[in-house]
């Protein structure tokens, strides 16, 4: 059963609530997808949404962190039953650097990746798929989690108590090498169906470019404005 592999492989399932796991216990079907990945020359990090239908009607969804910083290479799994937990835990796996003797295949591989970009005929962009799973909640977390002071008000948060569905994508992920350690930035489009019918958005920017090199969160009313906040701590942290 896949509800028993997944908790099984697990190295922290039993962090998950007990009531989370009772209710998995009544799984009808399942879907689960890749929702975000990161490799370097010799380490990876992925993160997969797993979506289960239970016999009441409701939904419930598990976020399975992937990598393989074990022992000779080996691959662990940790789950999660937030999306903001999931990539916090991500931010913290250890990438490294490639070897220098990797170079030549590294440089390769980003040739060979650029070529097939360039080649591909770009089609219609995919219109955003989105999923009633405690939207208004989930965009109440999102905006609690800001630290940054410009972030989205009242007036954003009030509208945003409207939503019944939402879609988080993924639009810009780097990782910059400052002294003596690495600072990732990656942006997220938070996107919101509210119930007059209307859609919004807001962005939000993960990264490690603090004095410490803890994560922080900000969020942005538009994409403009977090893609200028990403560079300017760019400009100042990045050698």
């Amino acid at each position: 059963m896949h509800v028993e592999r997944l908790l099984g492989r697990a190295l922290n399932s039993f962090d998950l609530p007990d009531a989370l796991v009772e209710r998995l216990g009544s799984a009808l079907a399942h879907d689960s997808s890749l929702h975000s990945s990161h490799h370097s020359a010799a380490l990876h990090r992925t993160t997969h949404r797993h979506v289960y239908l239970l016999a009441d009607g409701s939904s419930l969804t598990l976020w399975e962190l992937v990598h393989n910083t074990g022992r000779d290479g080996r691959e662990q799994h940790e789950l999660y039953a937030e999306e903001a937990d999931a990539r916090l835990a991500a931010s913290r796996v250890p990438l490294g650097h490639p070897d220098p003797e990797d170079d030549l295949v590294v440089d390769l591989e980003a040739d060979l990746e650029l070529l097939g970009a360039l080649l591909a005929r770009p089609g219609p962009p995919a219109p955003p798929v989105y999923v009633p799973d405690d939207s208004a909640d989930h965009a109440r977390r999102v905006l609690r989690r800001a630290e940054n002071e410009d972030r989205p008000g009242e007036a954003v948060a009030a509208r945003l108590r409207g939503a019944f569905a939402h879609h988080i994508k993924q639009v810009f992920g780097r990782q910059y090498g400052l002294a003596g350690r690495d600072a990732g930035f990656t942006l997220y489009e938070h996107g919101f169906l509210l119930l007059d019918g209307t859609e919004m958005s807001v962005w939000e920017v993960e990264h490690t470019a603090t004095p410490d090199g803890r994560h922080m969160c900000e969020v942005y009313e538009d994409e403009h404005t977090a893609r200028r906040a990403m560079e300017l701590r760019a400009r100042g942290q990045v050698r």
